[in-house]
């Protein structure tokens, strides 16, 4: 195995980046609402677990902006140097006035939450949620890590081939506004954030990228050869890889969501065959079904850092332990054979 270093550079930043990001979708009431004594554990349990600076990832969308304010409140209320973090906002979501009961841009998935948020991607929308953002956060904790957050689902969105050429242009003109930020010093780098990483792919042939940052793309459970080799292009063009979303959602760990939308045996019976043999491996070698994934996560060479979120403080000090933990050989080998996995991490490092 490769030995990792404890804290790998993003290009020409001078930003030391931990093997493990600290997620905040719990923040903004993903699934469900944390009371604040509760967030403000989260937020202290970083620093406990985790030597500075400790670095945070972020976005607009998670819980329309409740995220990057309950960030800035909990790193102002103990105290936080702003030399002692390291924040990424994902930007492209806007904080906008609730018109109805609940929000609009994901229902169901955000809890109790006072704002709704809209997708504003292009020149002046990504300049607009970098300001709101950094406003969220506070005077004192701006965002250094920029990125163009779900740029495949505004994509997707598109209802013809013209209208997609033209949110592609809206996507390079963000960018031109996150260069400007990084050359103006307002930015230390600038990168991507997508569950679809054949756009993060599209894009990076057109743009300069720092970093990025694959979401429920490259885990345990689906991890496409194709994708793999992307990752080694990356890397040795000199970007940073993030992993994230190493469950699926929740899905692989015991969840009920699976790539943010909920599924049952009915209708997702082949899921929750693949999970339930996961399981019985796991149980049979002793190993927790999260220590895997988490393993695999991290595993490919390529991969400099992964992004974990916890709704639970107790969990920060066993997920910073997870990054190192290491799984039985015999294990990955009994998942390889019984078709679980396509490669073991020890071939992916």
């Amino acid at each position: 195995m490769i030995a990792r270093p404890q804290r790998t550079e993003i290009r020409d930043s001078g930003i030391l980046v931990p093997p493990l990001i600290f997620g905040t979708s719990s923040l903004g009431n993903l699934y469900e609402e944390l009371d604040r004594p509760a967030k403000r554990q989260l937020v202290s349990a970083w620093f406990k677990e985790m030597g500075t600076p400790v670095c945070i990832d972020s976005a607009g969308k998670y819980g329309a902006g409740l995220a990057l304010e309950e960030i800035g409140a909990g790193l102002t209320e103990r105290g936080t140097a702003p030399d002692e973090v390291v924040i990424s906002n994902k930007l492209g979501w806007k904080r906008v006035p609730l018109s109805g009961t609940e929000p609009m841009f994901e229902p169901g998935v955000w809890k109790n939450l006072r704002h709704d948020a809209v997708q504003t991607i292009g020149y002046d929308g990504i300049l607009e949620c970098w300001r709101q953002g950094n406003e969220l956060l506070g005077p004192s904790y701006p965002a250094r890590l920029l990125s163009v957050h779900d740029p495949d689902e505004y994509l997707a969105a598109a209802i013809s081939a013209s209208d997609r050429k033209r949110r592609m242009h809206d996507i390079r003109e963000a960018y031109r506004a996150l260069h400007q930020l990084k050359r103006s010093g307002r930015a230390a780098a600038v990168g991507v954030g997508a569950k679809q990483w054949t756009v993060i792919r599209e894009l990076a042939g057109e743009i300069d990228l720092d970093w990025v940052m694959l979401a429920d793309s490259l885990t345990i459970y689906t991890h496409p050869a194709e994708l793999i080799r992307f990752t080694e292009e990356l890397h040795k063009a000199g970007v940073f890889v993030i992993n994230s979303a190493l469950f699926n959602s929740g899905f692989l760990a015991g969840g009920t969501y699976f790539d943010y939308r909920a599924v049952n045996r009915t209708s997702h019976a082949e899921l929750f065959s693949w999970r339930d043999r996961f399981f019985a491996v796991c149980s049979e070698f002793d190993v927790v079904p999260a220590h895997a994934c988490v393993e695999f996560g991290l595993a490919p060479a390529a991969v400099s850092s992964i992004s974990m979120n916890t709704t639970r403080p107790q969990r920060i000090a066993e997920n910073v332990k997870t990054v190192s933990y290491h799984a039985p050989q015999r294990f990955w080998n009994r998942l390889l054979e019984d078709g679980l996995v396509r490669v073991t991490p020890e071939q992916l490092s």
